[in-house]
């Protein structure tokens, strides 16, 4: 069927979640509650250029093969969403339809004012690294693609001596150290509040940690980043999406994590601890803890998600590229 403008993250929300399932790409930054967020606090002076393909299946009327959720600010196209906020992103298309959807995808462009699409943050296996540059050079478009980061993940074994056991010997000796040195602290604790109200109640102490954990972190929370994280949370949280823990030592939040878990993933998105009580490596210990937990709840993927931080290579974290591809006009036919 011809494809549809998408002109809001409302219109197709159940189709939308069904097809992203259903896709090689499913992430919790591509559903339509989280592109709706961003979209309210960055979409200022930008359009919607996106589209969906509703199925020919006779038997699901109401389902769609593909979305492409794009925006457009002045000549360039691009994925809703950007590098600082979302670390996976893509069109969403159901296997055995990526043939049809990348053309529809390029037969949009013939109507559309544009010099650039600029398309961030996909993933080794990404379909549209594996179907649109040949697709989109036969159409006369100039394809560059770059790496353009890395991220890193473990999957989660069933137990924890597993785990340990998958660790080098140096980084399971200094993980049993560092716990070991915690546990001589008398009262410490960890925790997750998960719930709307709760996490509201304690977004100003995790704000605060993660600024406080780093000079980059600090320059990184800009008033509309904060916001965005505000506006985030509380969605992600009513979703039931968001757990947001707490390392506790002397009767006071020293380290934090906010995390999602997601299509049998846990992902750490951000984290911070008070640089006082670095010598007890509390905020390493609580992402330890946290990827613990998800092991004993029988998650089968921890997601460290975007960034080469080497406290991520010591919890096992494996790294994998990500990809950008930058589509141009300049040598159309």
């Amino acid at each position: 069927m011809a494809p549809k403008p998408l002109t809001s993250f409302h219109e197709i929300e159940a189709e939308w979640e069904g097809v992203l399932t259903s896709s090689p790409v499913n992430t919790v930054f591509l559903t339509p509650q989280w592109q709706e967020v961003w979209w309210d606090t960055f979409g200022d002076g930008k359009d919607m250029a996106g589209f969906y393909i509703p199925s020919n299946d006779d038997l699901d009327a109401n389902s769609v093969d593909g979305v492409a959720s794009l925006t457009i600010s002045g000549d360039t196209l691009s994925f809703v969403g950007n590098q600082e906020t979302v670390d996976y992103n893509d069109f969403m298309v159901r296997p055995g339809h990526e043939t049809d959807f990348y053309q529809a995808l390029l037969t949009s462009l013939e109507n559309r004012q544009w010099d650039v699409m600029r398309l961030d943050s996909l993933v080794e296996n990404s379909p549209t690294l594996t179907h649109l540059p040949d697709l989109a050079r036969q159409h006369g478009y100039s394809v560059e693609i770059e790496k353009e980061d890395t991220a890193s993940g473990i999957e989660l074994p069933s137990s924890w001596d597993e785990y340990l056991a998958i660790l080098s010997k140096k980084d399971r000796h200094e993980l049993r150290r560092k716990f070991r040195r915690l546990e001589t602290v008398p009262d410490w604790k960890w925790y997750a509040v998960t719930g709307e109200e709760q996490v509201m109640s304690r977004l100003e102490d995790f704000l605060r940690l993660m600024k406080q954990s780093s000079e980059a972190k600090d320059e990184y929370m800009t008033e509309e980043h904060e916001r965005f994280f505000h506006n985030m949370a509380r969605r992600m949280a009513q979703i039931g999406l968001l757990r947001l823990y707490f390392l506790e030592m002397e009767g006071k939040p020293v380290a934090t994590s906010l995390c999602f878990d997601y299509a049998s993933s846990r992902l750490l998105y951000n984290s911070g601890y008070d640089l006082d009580y670095g010598y007890y490596s509390v905020g390493l210990l609580l992402n330890a803890l946290c990827l613990r937990e998800a092991i004993e709840q029988g998650i089968g993927y921890f997601d460290f998600l975007r960034g080469s931080e080497t406290y991520k290579q010591h919890l096992g974290g494996k790294q994998h590229d990500l990809y950008q591809m930058v589509v141009g006009e300049i040598e159309r036919k």
